[in-house]
């Protein structure tokens, strides 16, 4: 591809390489392959569901060892909330004001979304705030007809000149109604930090946030700190993060020529959550949670939704013991065939890795070699949850171009729904991936890992998007749970319901994990 001197300094100047970029087209004009399911991980083949003793000691085992290691929460938190208020805009968009009824616009539209919206407008956190500003905006508020107040309360809380609640962070969103305060999603991903994430009672919270939010959080990090702390017995370390530039992707059009924008410029664009690969590859610590920014629930549900992740951490850690263990045998000790069957019967049983058929024709140092490289990488430990119809990717077998099958989380877009075989799979599968993940990302000598070494960079996603009113492809990296992990060693857990209560559209505030009166 000839770029001109202009074109260069502009990729240059984002971190990257005319080599990568030449890469990224060759990706749009090849394309990319789907994933090859070959069955959906269920319980006992691929999913482990612990009984109470289990889950027990794996929470015992996790307290005994919490406060010997470092531990950080890794939060990706850059959404903004527009996404949430989607049916509101689009209310206010179709309405026709004074010319029709809301009851007639919910029934004409099948707007179901609103009737909830309607019914439960006084529970969720931000009501009181709304309600007081249109009364100081208009001391004759109380007296209009109800559907003349609804119109008003909508336009109060997402018009720019207004409360503009869509713009804000996700995470800075009021989510919780308590009491004597409202609370965001930041503040109560602090409060559960420290039932699990603490070691020391201090807990340690990585958050990778949109850059021009960077102030925001900080500011309402000083307002809740010592309140939060206080009420914890914990200290926090918060820090954040932003997604490189050196992570956008080049876009192109249908042609699969560089896009190029008015000004004649070359049309960069945000890659999606697989970038932030790079943001977790700086952190230092012996165990990482990840949790998205939106799954919190209120404080009467905390401690429990703490006991499964401190359950999946204790299932890490005994795991990797044992990883650690052969590892260290195999560097202090001429291994005997039965230990070396041992070992490869682990990979199979204890840690779902699919070894060669040909592996016992190995010559010994050769198998020696091979059940090393198995065994020293980067572990992962994922609650799944039951599919009762949620949206979002899910745990399954994978068949990739050499043949060796290996537990994945995929996303629905990965897979070809053209395939009857492949879209019965998918269909049928029983768990799904609510991103509740448990990350070791220290070898067995205590060096971290290069994550990026780990990468299937064939399970990108292509997608298409529109600039200026032009059709473009944009290419998204491997998601951070998907493509970004797929050569970790990968556990899957079932975790119940419970621990799974994202905020995907405002209504989901009205469910019974975000409503409270107390803290």
């Amino acid at each position: 591809m000839n770029f001109t001197e202009k074109d260069i300094k502009q990729i240059e100047s984002k971190g990257l390489t005319l080599e990568m970029v030449n890469a990224q087209i060759d990706l749009f004009k090849q394309g990319l392959p789907y994933v090859n399911l070959k069955k959906a991980a269920t319980i006992d083949s691929g999913i482990i569901a612990l009984n109470e003793q289990e889950r027990d000691k794996a929470i015992g085992y996790f307290q005994s060892v919490r406060d010997n290691i470092k531990i950080i929460k890794f939060v990706p938190a850059s959404g903004a909330a527009t996404r949430m208020f989607k049916f509101l805009f689009q209310f206010l968009e179709e309405y026709q004001d004074g010319k029709e009824r809301v009851n007639a616009y919910i029934n004409q539209h099948k707007a179901s979304a609103m009737t909830l919206f309607y019914v439960g407008l006084e529970k969720f956190p931000f009501y009181q705030e709304v309600l007081d500003y249109l009364r100081e905006k208009d001391p004759n508020y109380d007296n209009l007809k109800r559907d003349e107040q609804l119109i008003k309360f909508v336009h109060a809380m997402l018009d720019e000149d207004k409360l503009n609640l869509s713009a804000y962070p996700k995470g800075l969103l009021p989510f919780h109604k308590y009491k004597d305060h409202n609370a965001s999603a930041f503040e109560e991903h602090l409060f559960e930090g420290a039932l699990y994430a603490s070691s020391n009672q201090s807990a340690d919270l990585h958050f990778t946030i949109a850059q021009i939010h960077n102030h925001k959080f900080d500011e309402e990090f000083k307002r809740i700190e010592e309140i939060v702390e206080e009420k914890t017995g914990t200290a926090f370390e918060i820090s954040f993060s932003f997604q490189k530039t050196s992570t956008d992707t080049i876009a192109v059009d249908l042609n699969n020529k560089p896009f190029r924008d008015e000004d004649g410029s070359l049309l960069f664009r945000p890659s999606g959550h697989g970038a932030l690969l790079d943001n977790l590859n700086t952190l230092d610590a012996d165990l990482v949670f990840i949790k998205n920014i939106d799954n919190v629930v209120v404080s009467k549900y905390e401690a429990e939704v703490a006991e499964y992740k401190k359950m999946l951490g204790g299932v890490l850690l005994e795991l990797q013991n044992k990883v650690f263990h052969y590892l260290k045998l195999m560097d202090e000790k001429d291994l005997e065939e039965e230990e070396i069957i041992s070992i490869a019967e682990f990979l199979v049983n204890g840690l779902n890795i699919d070894i060669s058929p040909e592996f016992e024709k190995y010559s010994k140092k050769y198998q020696l070699d091979y059940i090393k490289q198995k065994l020293n990488r980067p572990i992962r430990v994922c609650g799944m949850v039951k599919n009762e119809g949620e949206p979002g990717g899910g745990p399954f077998w994978v068949k990739n171009e050499s043949g060796t099958v290996s537990l994945q989380i995929v996303e629905s877009a990965q897979v070809d729904k053209k395939n009857k075989t492949q879209k019965s799979i998918l269909k049928n599968s029983t768990h799904f991936n609510p991103v509740d993940i448990v990350c070791g990302i220290r070898d067995y000598q205590g060096r971290k890992f290069d994550l990026s070494q780990f990468v299937d960079q064939k399970t990108a996603f292509i997608s298409e998007k529109t600039q200026n009113g032009k059709e473009l492809k944009a290419l998204e990296l491997p998601g951070l749970w998907n493509g970004s992990m797929a050569n970790w060693t990968t556990i899957f857990v079932e975790v119940p319901l419970l621990t799974f209560n994202p905020v995907k559209t405002v209504n989901d505030l009205l469910k019974p994990q975000h409503q409270s009166s107390k803290k």
